[in-house]
């Protein structure tokens, strides 16, 4: 029980934490004090350019788009009903609808315009926080932590948290060399969905710690 709460303390904790660097980077947006975060990163990331490289990126971002992220969701959801593993399928659940209506509701809070520098494909919206981070961050990480639950072995285990960080930095990357992001938005969006992933696996563990007893 001791062991349960330290841990629960230090989730809270870290949450806090996350939040505040969360609000220190939107106040920095608001007061236009970023770019100096911003465009050295920019610049790095787009002096990469080329023919093969951009084609790679957008099919990375495409990986991380609304239907893609829906579409391998329901998949997901469709396993874990099917291995009757009810509890985390609801895990599952919550974290990916709550990252979606949280990155909607901070994009209307903020509504900091796309940036407008070598764009190289058309997209509408706010800016801040990344959607695409967002989402594959929740996705990734809470789909590593169910299947490290489920595994056995320390191999398979660290394999599924490289794939899990692979993909999550690949569709962040893209967002910035394919020209809709800047990085403030990428490092917002994963405070963010931090935020949300950790308090949703802390509540899941507290109740799947009653049900056990």
């Amino acid at each position: 029980m001791r062991e349960l709460s330290i841990r629960l303390l230090s989730v809270w904790i870290i949450c806090i934490l996350f939040t505040g660097f969360f609000a220190y980077i939107a106040r920095s947006i608001h007061l236009q004090t970023i770019s100096s975060f911003d465009e050295p990163i920019i610049d790095f990331v787009q002096s990469a350019e080329a023919p093969g490289l951009t084609s790679i990126m957008k099919f990375f971002t495409t990986i991380g788009s609304t239907t893609s992220v829906t579409l391998l969701g329901i998949l997901t959801l469709g396993v874990l009903l099917w291995k009757k593993y009810r509890a985390q399928a609801v895990l599952f659940t919550i974290v990916l609808i709550g990252t979606g209506i949280l990155n909607q509701v901070l994009k209307l809070i903020f509504k900091r315009a796309r940036p407008d520098f070598n764009r190289l494909i058309d997209i509408g919206g706010y800016s801040f926080p990344s959607g695409h981070t967002m989402m594959a961050f929740s996705l990734y990480t809470v789909l590593a932590y169910i299947i490290w639950r489920n595994l056995k072995t320390t191999g398979s285990r660290i394999s599924i948290v490289i794939v899990a960080i692979f993909m999550i930095v690949m569709i962040a990357v893209s967002r910035i060399y394919l020209g809709v992001h800047f990085p403030s938005d990428i490092v917002g969006g994963i405070l963010a969905s931090s935020v949300w992933l950790f308090t949703s696996i802390a509540i899941y563990q507290r109740f799947q710690r009653k049900k056990g007893k």
